[in-house]
C-alpha cells in the first residue's frame, strides 16, 4: 500500500454513531485509503508522515452549515473562529442575507442589512468586501478563486434576492407581483444550476437592517415562497432555510393563523429538505416543544422537515473590551482608551469604583442609550464566566440572586465580578435557559434528527461566540456536564460530522470510511477546553470581534494537508468553493 500520511494508534470515531476503535486511518491523494489496526506495520514507512495519535481521537472534520463569512470569505483566508474549533466544511448565506444578486448601485444596502441582521461591523465590510459581481454565478466565479483553510459551500438567501426583483419596496409590506416572483423563481434556480446548495428566508420581525426596516422576506407570501421553493427544486437544491418561521405575528397575512405551517407544505409539496431554527423563547417556553413533535409528524408523513438546534444557550457576551453596564459613565470614558490591562488596574481602583458606580450615565446616541436600558434589564439574569467558562450556572450563580443574598446592588455585583479577574465577561441566555439549566438542549437532542446549526460563525462578532460550539460538545456534552445527563460520544460526533454533511449532500466528508475526504481532526479528549472568549481588534478598519480559542487539537486536516497543528495555523490553503452537484 502506498499513502502519504498515516495516522497511527488513535481512537477512532468515524462520524457514523458507532462505537469507538483503535485504528490506523491511511491517506493519499487527500483521501481515506485504508483503515486497520497496524497499517504502519504493513508498509513502508520511510516516504510516508507518521502522525503518533496514541490516546488521541481521531475523528472527521466538522461540518458547520449555519455561518455567516458570505463578506468575511471575500477577503479573509482563514475564516476564524469556525476554523479554531475543528470546521473543515462551512455553510454560509443563512437566515435570508447575503450579498449576491446585487446591483452595481446597490452594494450599501446589502452591508446596512448584513450589519443590522448580523452585526457584522458595517466598516468592516465596506473596507473588506471585494464585490466584482452583480448574479449569483458571478458571486460563485469570485469565490471559485479564492483559497481558505476551509471548504466553502453557499446558499441564496432572500434578502439579496428579493432585493435585486423588487428594489426598495422588496423591505416593505408591498406583494411581490406575479413577474417579480417569477424573476425570483427563475433567479434562484440559475444559482442553484450553478452551485448554491439551496435558499434560507428570515421572518422574525427582529431581523432588520440597520435603518430598521425588516429584511427583505419578513413580509413575502406563500405564493412567493412557493415559486422560489419550486425554482430550488427544478434546480436540485438540497436545502432550505426558516428563520424563525414559526413565530406567529399579528400583522401577517389574516389567511394564516400559524406561518409554521408553510414550513411543512414547502417541504412536502417540493420533497427539498427543510430546516426552521428551533429555540426556546422566554416568551412561550413550550411551543418548540410543540413544533419539533410536528416536525416528527411532518417527517413520518414523508416531508423532509429538521429542525435546526443550538448545542447550548443562545447567550451573549458583554465585557470591558465590548459593550458593558458602564461605557457610557464620564469616569469610565476617561480611562477607556487605555489597554485592557492598565485599564484593569484602574478599575481596580476603589476610588474609581466608587465614581464610576456613582455616575449617571451619558450615553452617546439613542442607540448607546437603547443598549444600556437593555443590559440593566436583563442585568440580574447575567452569569459572570471566566477561565474555562461554565455555561450550565444554576439561578443562585446569577448576578441578582448573588446581589440580593449580599445586599449589594447589581452594577456593585458586576462590577465586582468583572474586575476580579482579567478575563472575566458576562454571559446572558437569551434563549433556551429559562429552567437554568440544559434540560431542553438535552431534550431537543433526543430528537435524532435535529440538525446542530445555530453557531453563526462570522456573525454578532462583538457579543456572541458561538462559532466554539463543536468544541462545547466534545468537553461539555460528552465528557464534563454534571448538572444532568451527557450524550453518547459517538453520536455528537455524528451530528457535527456526518448529519449535517448528508443533509447537504456532501457525502463524500463528514466520515471515517475508506473513499471519504481526508477532512480530520486529532484531538486530545481528555485535555480539550475552552477559554472565555476575548476580544481582538482584527477586522477590517480595526474592527473588533470576540474569539474563543480552544486547547487539545493536535492537528485539523482538510483533504489530506495540515491547516492546523496544536491549535495554529500552518499557512496551508486546501479549501476551495464548493458547488452543489
Amino acid at each position: 500500500m502506498a499513502f502519504d500520511t498515516i495516522i497511527s494508534g488513535g481512537i477512532v470515531v468515524d462520524g457514523l454513531g458507532t462505537a469507538p476503535r483503535r485504528a490506523d486511518v491511511g491517506i493519499r491523494d487527500g483521501r481515506i485509503t485504508a483503515i486497520d489496526e497496524s497499517l504502519t506495520a504493513i508498509v513502508a514507512v520511510g516516504d510516508v508522515e507518521i502522525i503518533d495519535a496514541t490516546g488521541r481521537l481521531v475523528t472527521p472534520g466538522f461540518v458547520d452549515v449555519h455561518t455567516h463569512y458570505d463578506g468575511q470569505a471575500t477577503w479573509d483566508e482563514l475564516l476564524e473562529p469556525s476554523t479554531q474549533h475543528g470546521v473543515t466544511t462551512l455553510v454560509m448565506g443563512n437566515c435570508g442575507v447575503g450579498f449576491a444578486p446585487v446591483r452595481p448601485d446597490d452594494h450599501d444596502s446589502l452591508i446596512e442589512l448584513m450589519e443590522g441582521v448580523e452585526d457584522i461591523p458595517g466598516a468592516a465590510l465596506y473596507e473588506g468586501l471585494t464585490w466584482g459581481w452583480e448574479s449569483f454565478p458571478d458571486y460563485l466565479d469570485v469565490l471559485e478563486s479564492r483559497r481558505w483553510a476551509v471548504d466553502v459551500g453557499t446558499q441564496v438567501a432572500h434578502g439579496p434576492l428579493r432585493r435585486y426583483a423588487m428594489g426598495p419596496a422588496a423591505s416593505t409590506q408591498a406583494v411581490a407581483s406575479p413577474d417579480e416572483i417569477a424573476e425570483m423563481s427563475r433567479i434562484v434556480r440559475e444559482a442553484i444550476d450553478a452551485g448554491a446548495f439551496g435558499f434560507t428566508t428570515s421572518r422574525t420581525l427582529g431581523h432588520k437592517a440597520l435603518d430598521g426596516t425588516p429584511v427583505p422576506g419578513t413580509f413575502a407570501t406563500l405564493d412567493e415562497l412557493t415559486a422560489i421553493a419550486n425554482g430550488v427544486a427544478a434546480g436540485g437544491g438540497r436545502v432550505m432555510e426558516f428563520a424563525a418561521a414559526g413565530l406567529a405575528r399579528s400583522d401577517a397575512p389574516a389567511a394564516v393563523a400559524d406561518e409554521f405551517e408553510w414550513v411543512g407544505r414547502l417541504a412536502g409539496d417540493t420533497g427539498v429538505n427543510t430546516t426552521f431554527i428551533l429555540l426556546q423563547n422566554h416568551a412561550d417556553p413550550n411551543r418548540w416543544r410543540r413544533e419539533m413533535h410536528t416536525a416528527e409528524r411532518w417527517r413520518s408523513a414523508g416531508s423532509p422537515v429538521f429542525p435546526l438546534v443550538a448545542g447550548r444557550p443562545f447567550g451573549v457576551i458583554w465585557g470591558w473590551d465590548v459593550r458593558h453596564p458602564f461605557t457610557a459613565r464620564p469616569t469610565y470614558r476617561s480611562i477607556a482608551g487605555l489597554p485592557l490591562s492598565e485599564r484593569l488596574a484602574e478599575l481596580r481602583d476603589p476610588s474609581v469604583r466608587a465614581a464610576i458606580l456613582a455616575d449617571d450615565d451619558e450615553p452617546s446616541d439613542r442607540a448607546e442609550a437603547g443598549q444600556l436600558a437593555y443590559i440593566r434589564m436583563v442585568l440580574g439574569d447575567c452569569h459572570l464566566i471566566s477561565g474555562t467558562p461554565d455555561y450550565e450556572q444554576p439561578r443562585e450563580r446569577s448576578i441578582g440572586f448573588i446581589a440580593e443574598a449580599t445586599g449589594r446592588t447589581t452594577e456593585e455585583v458586576c462590577y465586582d465580578g468583572l474586575v476580579e479577574t482579567d478575563d472575566a465577561m458576562l454571559l446572558y441566555a437569551l434563549y433556551n435557559y429559562t429552567s437554568w439549566d440544559h434540560s431542553v438542549l438535552h431534550e431537543q437532542f433526543q430528537d435524532r434528527d435535529a440538525i446542530l446549526g445555530l453557531a453563526d460563525g462570522g456573525a454578532h462578532v462583538a457579543f456572541i461566540c458561538d462559532a466554539s460550539i463543536p468544541t462545547f460538545m466534545l468537553t461539555h456534552w460528552a465528557r464534563d456536564r454534571s448538572r444532568g445527563p451527557r450524550l453518547d460520544l459517538a453520536e455528537t460526533v455524528r451530528r457535527l460530522t456526518s448529519q449535517p454533511a448528508d443533509l447537504y449532500g456532501l457525502t463524500d466528508r463528514g466520515r471515517i470510511t475508506v473513499g471519504a475526504r481526508a477532512d480530520i481532526n486529532v484531538i486530545d479528549h481528555a485535555h480539550l477546553r475552552l477559554t472565555t472568549p476575548g476580544a481582538v481588534h482584527d477586522l477590517p478598519m480595526g474592527g473588533t470581534r470576540l474569539l474563543q480559542p480552544a486547547f487539545g487539537y493536535d492537528l485539523t486536516m482538510v483533504a489530506g494537508d495540515v491547516t492546523r497543528r496544536n491549535g495554529r495555523d500552518t499557512g496551508a490553503r486546501p479549501g476551495r468553493l464548493l458547488r452543489a452537484s
